[in-house]
């Protein structure tokens, strides 16, 4: 990142607890305009703590969040939040509205002619390689994959600049996400978007990431490359991670 360049999400000094008990930080992080950063760790480790003090769901304990160049604080989220997209696992899809009613919502909510919304539907469909056929289904017509599409594309709808992806493919049976695993990588880089990326699975991490971040009780236990990672651990943590995705990723394998 240029450093003249302001970073897409930045983080300084931040905490967040629940009832007490400290869910991330103190942390700092940066993260460059037009790339992706993916976020690793074991569950509870803080991960979509992160995401939601990003995107204004949530509010630090201490510390300042910002995100495209601005504070994120109750007066200025609900702005912030156009310029975002957010993909939580399993998509999360409105189940009384067809998937075309799903990636309509927030234009129709910004004044979008019905014209402007289906041009950007059909736009979507074929970027996100969903079939035009399947946009007057519901939710529980279309198979996980079909709805985790559609959830991106609603959250694509406003060409946000930021993307915050919050284990997105986590639900989806093994052929089916290494396929969406190759499409999205295809489209973020088709995209040059901002991109935040949670997950728990390394591979995934090291085939989306330009930077990984692995995180350990709500703090960076170290941020660089798969190859860093692995090759340069900075502590026995990161060993001991890859160690356990190697062997989830080859359990039940005939010797």
């Amino acid at each position: 990142m240029p450093e003249t360049e302001v970073p897409a999400v930045r983080l300084q000094g931040v905490r967040r607890s629940y009832d007490g008990k400290a869910a991330l930080g103190p942390i700092d992080l940066d993260v460059p305009a037009r790339r992706t950063l993916a976020l690793v760790g074991p569950s509870g480790c803080g991960k979509s703590t992160l995401l939601r003090l990003v995107i204004g769901l949530l509010a630090p304990d201490a510390g300042t969040v910002e995100a495209l160049g601005t504070p994120v604080t109750p007066q200025t989220r609900a702005a912030l939040r156009l310029r975002m997209g957010y993909v939580i696992q399993e998509g999360a899809l409105f189940p009384h509205l067809t998937a075309a009613g799903n990636v309509a919502l927030v234009a129709r909510d910004q004044g979008w002619t019905p014209e402007r919304i289906t041009q950007r539907i059909n736009e979507l469909a074929t970027l996100a390689h969903l079939p035009h056929e399947l946009l007057g289904r519901f939710p529980a017509q279309l198979s996980g994959g079909q709805c985790q599409r559609v959830a991106l594309m609603r959250a694509l709808v406003l060409d946000p600049d930021l993307l915050l992806l919050d284990e997105p493919l986590g639900a989806l049976d093994p052929m089916i996400r290494a396929r969406l695993q190759e499409e999205l990588a295809g489209l973020f880089r088709t995209l040059e978007k901002t991109v935040l990326f949670v997950t728990h699975d390394m591979a995934e991490a090291a085939f989306f990431a330009h930077e990984i971040v692995l995180l350990r009780d709500g703090r960076i236990v170290q941020r660089g490359t798969a190859a860093d990672l692995s090759q340069r651990p900075s502590d026995p943590f990161v060993s001991e991670f890859l160690g356990a995705q190697r062997k989830t990723a080859f359990a039940g394998t005939a010797p």
